[in-house]
């Protein structure tokens, strides 16, 4: 498996993707826009293949608290490289107790995914 992206929510969606293509070099992607939920995000690439998501969607929280969203570390997201893999990987960590907060499915910017709570409630997305 391979870390396919780490994704931090921001108040500045813009200003974010400035600080990272103008001080390390990022390459941002096109600016993906939700118009029913208000959610916008870039994809920032790095040299080596690393990348980013930065995101926005109005009502985040600035509280850390690990049941809602918040400003900060989003989650980090790991390929496994087919539906088939996502599905029986999340109903794998399922069985073992760990809590599914997303339900594997199809997003509207192409992925499918579901996502999992670590033992520390960390957001894990599982991804083709």
């Amino acid at each position: 498996m391979i870390i396919e992206h780490v994704a931090v929510w921001t108040r500045d969606l813009e200003e974010m993707k400035n600080f990272f293509t103008e001080f390390f070099n990022g390459k941002a992607g096109e600016k993906y826009i939700n118009s029913k939920t208000g959610f916008h995000s870039y994809f920032i690439s790095f040299d080596g293949g690393a990348r980013l998501e930065i995101m926005q969607i109005p009502g985040i929280s600035i509280e850390n608290n690990r049941d809602e969203q918040f400003y900060g570390y989003s989650h980090i997201a790991f390929s496994v490289g087919s539906r088939e893999r996502v599905d029986d990987l999340t109903e794998r960590l399922r069985s073992r107790n760990y809590r599914v907060t997303r339900e594997p499915s199809q997003t509207g910017d192409g992925y499918y995914e579901s996502c999992i709570l670590d033992l520390n409630n960390n957001r894990i997305e599982i991804t083709v």
